[in-house]
């Protein structure tokens, strides 16, 4: 890509106000052109395929997929795409998943305005942003391991769970899961139970409340 070209974006937000708000900010730079949006993690993985953006800017809570989850589809199937975390959530656990999930940054909605361009613009020089709680998380992080000479934890379920689990979490049923995921009903359930047993839970209520903790669907 040329210096005169400018950055091309696919913008992922389930809440339209922000993806204006954002959309606003971005496109009045010279060097950065939102060209394509969506509203759930599902949509964003059609467009990023459709349109072939140079960036992926998605929020972490949508419906679907997450952005997490869908950041992670996007590192394997899109690995020239590099990716930016934009979230309400000052949180260090979706900090180190966002960075495991191959995002190159990661930026607070609150702000944005301040943020994003120069977030954008080091992403696509190939440089990790991050807003400075992060940085002390990361290093504070790096050093309890250093000390305990631990690697990072791994996660509890695989990434077909954690699908299923939001999928579950947002009132689909078995057969709508199936119908989604392009899988059998059975295969549905035999991922369900093992859910449960993982994550030492009774039923599709004590899911719904783990999949919010987690961040995996808002309450």
């Amino acid at each position: 890509m040329n210096e005169h070209t400018p950055t091309r974006i696919l913008l992922a937000d389930d809440h339209a106000l922000v993806r204006r708000g954002v959309r606003l900010i971005l496109d009045s730079e010279p060097d950065l052109t939102v060209i394509a949006e969506a509203d759930n993690g599902a949509e964003a993985l059609t467009q990023a395929r459709t349109h072939r953006p140079d960036l992926a800017i998605l929020d972490i809570a949508m419906p679907r997929l997450t952005g997490l989850q869908a950041a992670r589809e996007l590192s394997r199937t899109e690995p020239d795409l590099r990716i930016l975390i934009l979230t309400m959530y000052d949180n260090e656990q979706y900090f180190f998943e966002a960075l495991a999930a191959g995002a190159s940054g990661y930026v607070l909605k609150s702000v944005a305005d301040r943020d994003l361009v120069e977030a954008c613009r080091a992403t696509m020089r190939g440089e990790p942003f991050l807003y400075p709680g992060a940085v002390k998380a990361l290093i504070r992080n790096y050093l309890d391991l250093a000390r305990e000479g631990r690697a990072l934890p791994a996660r509890a379920i695989t990434d077909r769970e954690e699908e299923i689990l939001k999928l579950v979490a947002e009132g689909h049923t078995s057969q709508e899961i199936a119908g989604l995921l392009v899988i059998s009903p059975k295969t549905v359930e035999r991922h369900r139970a093992n859910l449960l047993q993982k994550l030492g839970l009774k039923d599709r209520l004590e899911l719904t409340r783990y999949a919010i903790r987690v961040g995996l669907i808002e309450p």
